[in-house]
């Protein structure tokens, strides 16, 4: 499965941006999503991720009042809604997928290239 992010850019405390992922190749059945995050001069850490038929939702404690992750199976597709975002929230977020979402949180098997979201204060 190949993942291709997009949707960030600049925007200013307080907005809301929507990150895409699209999946090519199919998503395998069981096949979760998810997303993490990498700030300038900090490791990558986890986001969110969701099951293959979206029952099941993950999120890293400190976003799960601000982000939604979702999916769409009929256009391969996964979303991160963020809102109320913060200056501390600037980073390049990925794309990533597993076998369940503990996979994708511990071990993914796949990832996409960033697309880099900007808060200014």
């Amino acid at each position: 499965v190949q993942l291709q992010a997009s949707g960030g850019g600049l925007v200013q405390a307080g907005g809301s941006l929507r990150l895409s992922c699209a999946a090519s190749g199919g998503i395998a059945s069981g096949y979760a999503l998810g997303w993490f995050r990498q700030a300038p001069g900090k490791e990558r850490e986890f986001v969110a991720a969701i099951s293959w038929n979206g029952a099941s939702t993950f999120y890293a404690d400190s976003m799960k009042s601000r982000f939604t992750i979702s999916r769409d199976n009929a256009k391969n597709t996964v979303y991160l809604q963020m809102n109320n975002l913060k200056p501390e929230d600037t980073a390049v977020y990925y794309c990533a997928g597993g076998l369940s979402t503990a996979g994708v949180r511990q071990t993914p098997r796949s990832w996409g290239q960033g697309t880099l979201v900007t808060v200014s204060s």
